[in-house]
């Protein structure tokens, strides 16, 4: 990478650095400056297999630090009361009013920033551990209680033979959502290739990206015991080539709105049947570990934001 490639990721209106393959930069030292050492991390981040939306947020906020603390700053020289600083400059003193979520949010990145710094002994010190997080309010999502999901199910699955025009296409989708909890994307780029009917009693998923950056998502899941019952009803009223649903998201998510009306429900989505499974799972005693990587996470996002949010759903009262 040239040095105008380099100073790119620090210059506004650069192409998406996220998006960039690896650009092998050296490993940094103490002395290395504020652009080297986030150069490295970027790299690091790539390898740790972030997303493009996480590492353009983070090398955003890094970039806003180095405008801060001067981009030659040796990384080696930044202590908390330097960091103090600059937070106390976003909340005060900056012409761009800080919201408390974007500063909890570029905390999370210099804390991150320099705990793989001090990790790998680039600092003797991190000098944003000591710094504490003053988490900002956020809503929680809706998630479905245990007897909304059973009419959720129990309606779908009536829709799966009664009416006029019999459709299992409802019961399919939300019964998947509630067990597997993938996201919305990851649902609409199911092949039927990706699906494995070889145990009929244990039916799975394999949740497949097609760019290689993405393959630390790539995992294994379980399907419903009724899977294969239910897409045998399913391919005998749809026709079904190689997606599993050859259909728009914008339809999916019809799909779900309409089934919770007809179950006299609101706010079935894709996230809250994502989360509704999520806390399901956390009450069941599944490890935290375990469920991160279900979901296909990272351990920043899981940590930091899912988890918490589960657990606090987990504990409010119905």
């Amino acid at each position: 990478m040239t040095q105008a490639q380099q100073l790119s990721l620090f210059t506004p209106g650069a192409t998406d650095a996220s998006a960039a393959p690896l650009a092998e930069a050296p490993e940094p030292t103490r002395r290395s400056s504020l652009v080297a050492a986030t150069l490295a991390f970027h790299d690091e981040m790539i390898r740790r297999g972030l997303s493009q939306h996480t590492i353009k947020a983070f090398l955003l906020d890094l970039k806003l630090f180095a405008s801060f603390a001067g981009a030659d700053e040796q990384v080696g020289s930044i202590g908390s009361r330097q960091i103090g600083s600059y937070l106390h400059w976003l909340q005060h003193e900056r012409d761009v009013k800080c919201s408390a979520k974007s500063l909890e949010r570029r905390l999370t990145t210099l804390k991150v920033f320099f705990a793989w710094l001090a990790d790998t002994k680039v600092i003797a010190v991190d000098p944003a551990a000591p710094l504490l997080h003053q988490p900002a309010p956020d809503p929680l999502p809706k998630i479905l209680y245990e007897q909304q999901i059973t009419r959720l199910l129990n309606t779908t699955r009536q829709m799966m033979h009664d009416g006029e025009k019999p459709d299992a296409r409802p019961y399919l989708l939300t019964s998947l959502l509630l067990h597997a909890g993938i996201k919305k994307g990851e649902c609409a780029a199911i092949r039927l290739e990706h699906i494995d009917l070889s145990d009929a009693q244990a039916p799975s998923l394999w949740v497949r990206y097609g760019n290689p950056r993405y393959a630390r998502k790539e995992r294994r899941l379980s399907l419903p015991k009724d899977f294969s019952e239910t897409l045998s009803f399913y391919r005998g009223q749809h026709t079904v080539s190689e997606k599993l649903f050859e259909c728009s998201m914008r339809n999916l998510e019809y799909i779900l709105t309409s089934a919770g009306d007809k179950a006299g429900l609101s706010g079935v989505s894709f996230e809250a049947l994502r989360m509704t499974a999520a806390v399901r799972d956390y009450k069941a005693g599944i490890a935290p570990e375990t469920m991160r990587k279900k979901y296909g996470l990272s351990e920043i996002t899981w940590n930091s934001e899912t988890l918490p949010r589960i657990k606090q759903l987990a504990e409010s009262p119905l």
